[in-house]
C-alpha cells in the first residue's frame, strides 16, 4: 500500500475533505501518519477548515487568501503554517495561481506574514497530448522561483510541478514534489 512507503506526504483536492477529516487510512504497523497537502482550490470560506485539517496548503493564489490563511493559523494556535504558492506561469485564464509580475510585487508581503511558511512555488502543466511539450511551464517555474529566490532568500525551496502524465519532465526541470495520484491509485470514479 502507498501509505507504507518511505514519503509520508499525502495530496487531496476533492472537496470530501470538506465535510471531515482527511482519510488517514493505511498507517497501521506503527508508521507515522502521512503528512496531509491540500493541492485543490481554496475558497476563503473553506479556509478555517483546511488550517486545521491540512499540514500544508499548496494553492495560495492570492494575497487576500494568504492574509485568512495567516490569521486563521494564529485563531487556531498554529505557530506556522506551510505553503506554496501557486503561479499561473501560462497566463491561462482556466488556471488559478498568481501572474508573475504580481507575485514578485507581493512576496514580500507573503515571506512577511508571521503564522505563514513561504515553502515555495506550485504550478499546474498545460493540457498537452505529450509531457515534453509542458516543459516551458515546468523550466519557467524552476527560473521565476530561482530569480525570486535570489531576491528574496526567506521563499523557500520546494517547486510542486507534475501530474502523473507529465511528471518525469517536471522533475528533470527541478520539481521537488509531483502529484502522481492516479498513478498509485487509478482513476478516480464517477461521482
Amino acid at each position: 500500500m502507498a501509505a507504507g512507503a518511505a514519503d509520508r506526504r499525502v495530496g487531496d483536492g476533492e472537496a470530501a475533505w470538506q465535510a471531515g477529516e482527511p482519510d488517514a487510512t493505511g498507517t497501521g504497523g506503527g508508521a507515522s501518519p502521512p503528512r496531509w497537502h491540500l493541492i485543490g482550490p481554496l475558497q476563503s470560506n473553506k479556509a478555517r477548515r483546511a488550517v486545521e485539517l491540512f499540514d500544508v496548503v499548496e494553492t495560495v493564489d492570492s494575497l487576500a487568501l494568504a492574509r485568512r490563511l495567516d490569521r486563521l493559523a494564529a485563531d487556531v494556535g498554529r505557530e506556522s503554517l506551510p505553503v506554496l504558492v501557486e503561479v499561473n506561469v501560462d497566463a491561462d485564464p482556466a488556471k488559478s495561481g498568481y501572474a508573475p509580475d504580481a507575485l514578485e510585487h507581493d512576496l514580500p508581503e507573503l515571506l512577511a506574514l508571521p503564522h505563514l511558511r513561504i515553502q515555495g512555488l506550485m504550478t499546474v502543466g498545460r493540457a498537452v497530448p505529450h509531457a515534453e511539450l509542458a516543459r516551458p511551464t515546468f523550466r519557467h517555474l524552476r527560473q521565476l522561483a530561482e530569480r525570486l529566490g535570489r531576491a528574496q532568500p526567506g521563499l523557500g525551496p520546494a517547486l510542486s510541478m507534475g501530474m502523473t502524465d507529465d511528471f518525469e519532465v517536471a522533475v528533470e526541470e527541478g520539481a521537488t514534489i509531483v502529484r502522481i495520484g492516479r498513478a498509485i491509485f487509478g482513476e478516480r470514479p464517477a461521482p
